[in-house]
Parts: C-alpha cells; structure tokens; sequence
C-alpha cells in the first residue's frame, strides 16, 4: 500500500450505475460516452423542436408571361423571409391551344405547376393572387377557378385568412386598380382579409419619371401590346410585397 492508502477504494465513492447490462462508475469516460444521446435520439429531439414555416400560396394567371414575372420575383420576397415560405402554381388554362395560338400566346412553362385542386388552399397561411385585366377586371381563368371554390365557401375554410393581389394591365388607364375592386368580392365572401400594400414601398410609389405599373392595392405591370416586359420597379414593387405579405402572415400567426 502507497502512502495514503491511494491504493485502496474509498467508502465514499458512489455506487456504479446501471448504463445498459455493465456497471460502469459515475463519471469514468465510457460512462459519459453512454450519457450522450445517439444518433436516432438527435433525430426525435430535431423533429419536435423544429418549427414549421408558414406558407404563403402565390396562385396567379398569365397569358403572355407577365404576370408570371411578377409572381417568381413575389416569391423571392416572401422566401427572404425567415420563418416563411411561398408556393407558386398556376390555375388551369380554358382556352383551346388554337386559340392561345390565335393570340400568339407562348407555351406555359412547365416548371411551374397547375394547383392540383381548390383543396390546396387549405394548406395555406395566406394568398397572393394574380391576373391580367379583362375589361376592368380579372381575367376568366382565374374567376373559373374561384368559382370551383364552392365547397371551401360553403364550409368557410379560408375565412380569416389573408391575401392579396397584383395584376396586369396593357395600358395605364386599363384597370390597374379597378381589376383588384372587382376580386375584393371573392375573398369577401370567402370570409378572407383584403391586404393592401398602401404606400408602403415608399419613394417609389411616388416616382413620376417613368411609366411604371403597381398600386396601393398591389403590384402591377403595364404589358403594352404583350411585348412590353416588367420594368425593375415593377419587378422590386413585387418582391416588396412579397416581404410585405409574408410578414402580415407572421403577425397572424403570433394572435
């Protein structure tokens, strides 16, 4: 025995604990090993403490492109921010391809995808919803699709929630505002909450120098005679209220 009995075990020293079938001491390096969670346990705590983002549907039209244009550079704004995260689908076409061809329509790109059904407004937090202008209001396309909503109006499934709109319009007296007065009535009776962007983008709202589509009602773009593509203004107009929607969502969700 060395001097001061290091050699021989203390009466103190905790009694081993039962870390599978061995006893392994308090404190020893194989013990701690065992203490830490194993992979599958890292798996289980990540998937409860992980928080799913809120989904923003950004449903739209677009015979020529260019509210397409609006709709991708939309769901940049909406994806910038944290905690969100936008869907982008088309509605379905209900013209012949002789008559998209008639009016020199170019092809859909396939990248993005018609909604699957009206069902899928339910999964989401919140809408954006785009259009050209027929006469001062949407185009049929995307009425034909609200008027498919039937069921979710029946049942109230979007009431509560918010949307918004933007738009297009080939001439600038040709219903940039008028065509989203005349949607207000579908999420009225749908029960669903009107979003505005007002004048929120600030100086850009108020710049004359250049023709440029979007009001306080939403975003916009003046397509001309369909060859006219979105000016950067129009373009950063949407990402605006892409953000701009996405953070009335975030709000929402916190009541």
């Amino acid at each position: 025995m060395g001097k001061g009995g290091g050699c021989v075990p203390s009466k103190k020293k905790p009694p081993a604990v039962d870390a599978g079938n061995a006893p392994v001491t308090i404190g020893s390096p194989s013990n701690a090993a065992e203490s830490q969670p194993k992979d599958n346990q890292l798996s289980a705590v990540t998937s409860v403490t992980s928080v799913a983002k809120l989904k923003i549907l950004i449903l739209f039209y677009s015979m020529y492109g260019h509210v397409e244009t609006l709709a991708r550079r939309m769901k940049k704004g909406v994806d910038g921010v944290d905690g969100v995260e936008a869907a982008l689908f088309r509605v379905p076409e209900t013209l012949s391809d002789d008559v998209l061809a008639q009016m020199r329509a170019p092809s859909k790109d396939d990248e993005i995808e018609e909604i699957p059904s009206v069902d899928e407004l339910e999964t989401a937090d919140g809408f954006l919803f785009g259009f050209p202008t027929r006469y001062g209001s949407m185009a049929a396309q995307m009425k034909a699709f609200f008027d498919s909503t039937g069921q979710l109006w029946r049942e109230q499934k979007l009431a509560g929630k918010p949307a918004g709109f933007f738009v297009s319009t080939g001439t600038q007296g040709g219903g940039q505002e008028t065509t989203a007065w005349t949607a207000i009535t579908q999420l009225a009776h749908h029960g669903m909450l009107f979003v505005p962007i007002g004048y929120t983008f600030g100086a850009n709202m108020f710049k004359m120098d250049s023709i440029r589509g979007g009001t306080p009602y939403g975003a916009g773009v003046f397509a001309g005679d369909g060859t006219r593509d979105p000016s950067e203004t129009e373009l950063a107009l949407a990402e605006h209220q892409g953000k701009y929607m996405a953070g009335v969502v975030k709000k929402l969700s916190r009541v």
